[in-house]
């Protein structure tokens, strides 16, 4: 891969037309719509500069024959181990943030925060299930008012959770605020900068500069009142509420993120100011995780070390929030990245502190054993711009009986394990395997399992069960079972399941030749093991590292794997395999297969997933599997919703009308829905989706389709059926599917 040295200030760079712009005080080099520019007499797109105190910057393309170069530049400790990073203490009241003590958790609360009474017995409730810290909305001065008075209140009570005031276009109300409350939480998107209209700018670098200048002014008597009172604060970027200065320059981007971020906490270096924190959210997991990443890469530059607040924002509720969630939150926390979370739930706030401290405990856990695998070196996972590494599916081969191309899914696949007792009630079975019956006969549908798996083959003179699992492997299902069962009665056209052990042996070779084969593999053997792989055909390769091994990171032997597939021109499908033991309770399982798988599919690794839990319900299990890839945005199988989590600023009851839509739009896979209590990070987020259903006024909702606002001012009993209306005005109704 060729790489290169340029001047840190990209200075002798020459940009075609007027489409790259160089801003002196940015750390980042500023190319608005990314035009191609020169490089060693190669055109080429340039995304940042990666420092500027160096004289050299090296460079490299992001992927193999990508024409956008990167600095070479690292994003956590380790890549092959979790290594918490090391980072300064910030102080928010009595409560000590950064890597020297526990992941803290955090919540916010739902009530108007006028209603001084409801929002003490809230803060009480919230840190009574033991959060750190609580964030209360204080969108006005009859807000900031009260905030006197609820601290007050609560100190009355012997209650010193540190108060967290999270302020939107309201800069007089975040210095009056100040003087009670215990940390600032600023948006870089809307503090000093108009609310977006979503309009492409035109700058010159002197009008950029004076926009910074602009946000100069405006912030730092909020920093120097922060630094009085001996408060913290938060420099909080949303994906969804950037500027339109910030999105002329970079695009509605992670990039664009982290020099909104950054060109605050210049302000505050600048004050000598550093007892702040920052956070990148998106609603997005992919988003999310790319945004940290860059953010923590550029601050590794440039020897910064503030702490991380971790979120996905809007991430709805129940198993998709928790999901959500466990994939963005999890993911950084795998890499050591991370020092408070929040678990963004459209749910009362006392329910977001369990599926919260879950998550803290696996990032501390992991970072104090240091959980990884043997260092390997890595030159083949991007997370500098997406790409997904796709296994090649099965092909139809010459002499096969069956079709086995449908075993796989080309946007991530299913698989579930399957006991022979299902086999009994053969229609029931094809029911839970989310397939369409027709007089009693299976076929696939759009959220049908792809293979199954099943340990034990029923005898062969079960007719009856054979003849169910024969229905399946006709249709293109794959039926996958132990070499040592398809050896001892074998099913015909079953895909075999062997170990690399197996394959050393030669024990595959006693059965006929051309059998398909699915090899096991832990990720963390030794190369020379692995060179078996070499030499054989195999269908897919299920990741298996057991769960009981707490010391080995699974995500670490996965990525080990990948790079050892990739060196060497493997391109087997992966599957994400998790046997979860007797017991687990289901938010552990969603949350652990969140952060472990949903940390690889989001850099592209993998092709699907298999979770098997003895005695959790196979419903539950075949939906967790969807969730987690549509997710990880592969497989998209059902309506998706951006569902924020309500604060005091919402204007209708968000936990009431999310179910309502919910019930009535559920059944439309490939459309997004977002449901907005309110306008601060409405339009952006709903970049992301096709509607929105946003609370413009109390009782009055707004409809969006994309950023665009289409109908205002909508009484809340009809804004359901317009929403529905307007989603069947633009094609995208389909009535329900009617009961079988």
């Amino acid at each position: 891969m060729a790489t290169g040295a340029v001047p840190a200030s990209f200075m002798t760079l020459k940009g075609r037309g007027n489409g790259l712009g160089l801003a002196k005080t940015s750390d980042f080099v500023k190319v608005s719509d990314l035009k191609r520019v020169k490089f060693n007499r190669t055109k080429v797109f340039v995304i940042k500069n990666a420092n500027p105190a160096s004289n050299i910057t090296e460079l490299q393309p992001a992927s193999e024959g990508s024409p956008l170069l990167v600095p070479v530049q690292k994003y956590c400790e380790s890549t092959h181990k979790t290594v918490r990073r090391k980072t300064r203490t910030v102080m928010v009241g009595d409560v000590a943030l950064g890597s020297d003590h526990p992941i803290r958790i955090q919540t916010m609360t739902t009530t108007d925060t006028k209603d001084v009474a409801a929002t003490v017995e809230q803060v009480m409730q919230i840190a009574d299930r033991g959060a750190d810290l609580v964030r209360i909305t204080v969108q006005g001065k009859r807000e900031a008012d009260a905030c006197f008075e609820i601290k007050n209140t609560l100190v009355q009570k012997n209650y010193n959770i540190p108060l967290v005031a999270d302020i939107h276009f309201a800069p007089s109300v975040a210095l009056r605020v100040a003087e009670c409350f215990d940390k600032i939480r600023v948006n870089p998107g809307n503090f000093a900068d108009r609310r977006a209209q979503f309009e492409t700018l035109e700058y010159t670098d002197d009008d950029y500069q004076k926009e910074l200048e602009h946000i100069e002014k405006v912030f730092v008597p909020l920093v120097e009142k922060c630094k009085k009172y001996g408060r913290a604060m938060r420099i909080g970027t949303n994906h969804g509420s950037l500027s339109d200065r910030i999105m002329s320059y970079y695009g509605d981007s992670p990039r664009g993120m982290v020099e909104s971020a950054f060109e605050f906490a210049r302000i505050c270096r600048k004050l000598d100011f550093h007892n702040f924190v920052f956070s990148m959210k998106a609603s997005n997991p992919v988003i999310m995780v790319q945004a940290y990443r860059l953010l923590v890469a550029e601050m590794y530059v440039q020897g910064w070390d503030y702490p991380l607040h971790l979120g996905v924002t809007e991430a709805g509720e129940g198993e998709d929030g928790r999901m959500k969630s466990a994939i963005g939150i999890g993911t950084l926390l795998q890499d050591g990245l991370g020092d408070t979370i929040r678990v963004s739930l459209t749910e009362p706030p006392e329910e977001e502190i369990d599926p919260c401290r879950k998550l803290a405990n696996l990032g501390m856990k992991a970072s104090q054993i240091q959980q990884g695998v043997a260092p390997f070196e890595e030159k083949h996972r991007r997370y500098f711009d997406f790409q997904r590494r796709t296994g090649d599916l099965p092909v139809q081969k010459e002499g096969e009986e069956v079709d086995y191309r449908g075993v796989l899914h080309r946007d991530g696949s299913v698989l579930m394990s399957v006991s022979l007792d299902q086999l009994k009630t053969p229609e029931l079975f094809y029911r839970s395997l989310a397939a369409k019956l027709v007089l009693g006969m299976p076929f696939k549908d759009l959220a049908t399992v792809d293979s199954i798996l099943l340990r034990e083959l029923p005898p062969v003179d079960d007719k009856d069960a054979r003849l169910a699992l024969k229905r399946l492997i006709d249709v293109s299902m794959g039926v996958i079972t132990p070499l040592s069962e398809q050896l001892s009665k074998p099913l015909p056209n079953a895909i075999v399941l062997v170990n690399l052990n197996e394959l050393s042996t030669g024990a595959h070779k006693l059965l006929p030749e051309g059998t398909r084969l699915v090899v096991s593999v832990r990720g963390d053997e030794s190369y020379e093991e692995l060179e078996i792989l070499k030499s054989i055909d195999a269908t897919m390769i299920l990741h298996d590292l057991p769960y009981s091994d707490e010391k080995t990171g699974r995500v670490h032997t996965a990525r080990r794997l990948f790079e050892y597939l990739s060196e060497n021109s493997l391109n087997f499908p992966v599957l994400h395999h998790i046997q979860f033991p007797k017991g687990i309770p289901r938010d552990d399982l969603v949350i652990n297969a969140g952060a472990n798988a949903g940390a690889l599919l989001v850099d592209g690794l993998g092709d699907g997933i298999l979770l098997e839990a003895p005695d959790q319900d196979f419903e539950f299990l075949r939906n967790t599997s969807f969730n987690l890839l549509q997710g990880c945005r592969m497989r998209n199988t059902k309506t998706e919703y951006v569902s924020c989590p309500s604060c005091g600023r919402t204007l209708f009851d968000l936990q009431v009308i999310s179910a309502e839509i919910r019930e009535k739009t559920s059944h439309l896979p490939g459309v997004s829905i977002a449901i907005m209590g309110c306008i601060v990070n409405g339009p952006g987020e709903m970049a992301d989706a096709d509607f929105g259903y946003v609370g413009g006024a109390p009782g009055k909702i707004d409809l969006y389709v994309g950023k665009t606002v289409v109908q205002r001012g909508i009484a809340m009993e009809g804004a359901t059926n317009a929403l529905i209306q307007l989603i069947k005005d633009h094609g995208r109704w389909v009535d329900p599917p009617a009961e079988e």
